[in-house]
């Protein structure tokens, strides 16, 4: 039997013909399905099946999997910064006021945003761009960062951790078909967010490559390149910025900034300029320079007119807060009618999560000297930072004692993205199973040793090379014992394939 407009089916219990599903792989958005997002692909997948295996008393090589898979710091142990649950903890319970265990720098900030809030609750909607005293507080916080240059609290757009604003931002740009189809520059390697949401945009991804080399730089004339290769079939709206860099972990230079503003100024470009690891500079030398910043001091030429979107997070630096969801975007010389339409795009969500917001408000206004908690704060702080960079170097040297294993300086941010030799027998092997040889060396490793990393081609790679990207986030202790196991690994892998 077939209904009208209906494939044939089997006929179920009450006489009806049976029918497809109305959504199916093949009638899906066919977009979604090239998004692709490696920091939670195949080897995460299989790395918890390994714990689940692991727990229900199955035997293996390893005793434990160690991810370091992704910048989730506080899932490796870093310990939250007091202060901020502190005032968490009021905001949530407001009977906590009461407490005279809790600090008064704790309950005049949480006061203030409990004030700010719909009955006097986190539990209520904010505003769409974010609760007013907050976005203030982050003007404040960023006219302090770079030295006094003016930042009107109306340009601060509170989000759902940075993605959420990257993604916005994305969605504003896109539009034309055909050659004229919207193309956006990201650096290769890549955070995969960017890929991801190109893909589902429908947007063109346009590759410039950073020079593993010269500690993963960026060069102007590899700009060019890929600017010019791209205007043939796309046009180029948009140039992505990673500061300090994901997954490369490089600081830029001053000088490097300017020269990439006067490029966007040239090419008529819009600048996102991703700082969520902006307190993350380890290098000796290295310093944190934003964007706005530079803009500013080159005068009115460029920051009246280069249309500029930054972004920070309360995700990463040393507070680690990733599940809180807390962002916030400064959009810089952008049109009103678009500005207004963005404050439209944005309403549609309602409002991004609100302890986020208060979290977000945490870092841009934190203890200051005087204050009861600012001694405690500091120290902790120091002490969180101090661990990073201690591991920042142990990865880089440890890496380098092995054959075959490349590691360029981490500079700053979370990650380290060496450069692995994987032997012709052992490239063959994976092309024959359709796998790209770092996704076949990670694969292994993490099943023989329990280390959970991601291979680089999850980030892109000059053709030809081989990385893997690992979080330097886990206890030292740990860090050391993955060191090691990645150490050993790579010399059995190399004789096993030689």
């Amino acid at each position: 039997i077939a209904l009208s407009g209906l494939p044939k089916g089997k006929m179920t219990e009450n006489g009806m013909a049976s029918r497809g599903k109305v959504l199916t792989i093949d009638t899906m958005n066919p977009t979604v399905k090239k998004v692709e997002y490696a920091v939670r692909g195949p080897i995460v997948q299989r790395a918890v099946q390994l714990e689940k295996e692991l727990r229900e008393g199955a035997k293996k090589p390893f005793a434990e999997v160690i991810k370091a898979n992704i910048g989730d710091a506080h899932a490796m142990g870093q310990q939250p910064i007091t202060f901020f649950r502190q005032v968490l903890a009021l905001c949530s319970y407001p009977e906590l006021l009461n407490d005279s265990t809790f600090p008064e720098d704790a309950k005049s900030r949480a006061r203030r945003i409990l004030q700010s809030c719909g009955g006097s609750s986190i539990g209520a909607y904010s505003a769409s761009q974010g609760i007013d005293c907050v976005r203030q507080d982050v003007a404040r916080y960023i006219e302090q960062r770079d030295g006094g240059i003016p930042c009107d609290p109306d340009n601060i757009y509170l989000t759902t951790g940075a993605s959420d604003g990257i993604v916005t931002m994305l969605k504003l740009l896109v539009c034309g078909e055909g050659k004229s189809r919207t193309g956006v520059m990201i650096s290769i390697p890549q955070y995969p967010l960017y890929s991801a949401a190109l893909a589902e945009l429908g947007a063109v991804q346009i590759n410039y490559y950073l020079n593993e080399e010269k500690c993963w730089s960026l060069d102007i004339s590899e700009l060019q390149r890929a600017l010019d290769e791209a205007r043939r079939h796309c046009n180029p709206r948009a140039l992505c910025i990673i500061n300090p860099g994901n997954p490369t972990g490089q600081v830029q230079s001053r000088q490097c900034i300017e020269d990439v503003i006067r490029f966007a100024a040239k090419e008529r470009l819009l600048l996102m300029a991703d700082e969520v690891y902006q307190d993350n500079v380890y290098a000796d030398g290295c310093k944190f320079h934003s964007f706005k910043k530079v803009l500013f001091e080159m005068g009115p030429e460029f920051s009246n007119n280069v249309e500029l979107a930054s972004f920070h997070s309360t995700s990463k630096c040393y507070m680690g807060e990733c599940g809180f969801r807390g962002g916030y975007m400064e959009i810089i010389n952008m049109d009103a009618e678009v500005k207004a339409q963005l404050t439209k795009l944005v309403s549609v969500r309602l409002c991004p999560p609100v302890p986020g917001q208060a979290l977000m408000d945490l870092v841009v206004n934190c203890p200051q000297p005087g204050e009861p908690s600012y001694n405690n704060f500091m120290k902790e702080r120091t002490a969180t930072l101090g661990v990073l960079a201690e591991k920042a170097k142990l990865t880089e040297q440890i890496l380098n004692t092995v054959p075959g294993i490349s590691c360029n300086p981490v500079q700053g941010a979370m990650y380290s993205f060496p450069r692995i030799t994987i032997p012709e027998k052992a490239i063959r092997e994976a092309k024959e199973k359709g796998q790209a040889p770092d996704m076949l060396y990670c694969m292994k490793l993490l099943e023989e040793t329990g280390i959970c990393l991601v291979p680089g081609s999850g980030f892109g790679q000059k053709e030809g090379t081989y990385h893997f990207r690992m979080t330097i986030l886990p206890a030292t202790d740990k860090l050391k014992i993955l060191l090691s196991k990645v150490k050993e690994f790579h010399q059995k892998f190399t004789q096993q394939y030689s």
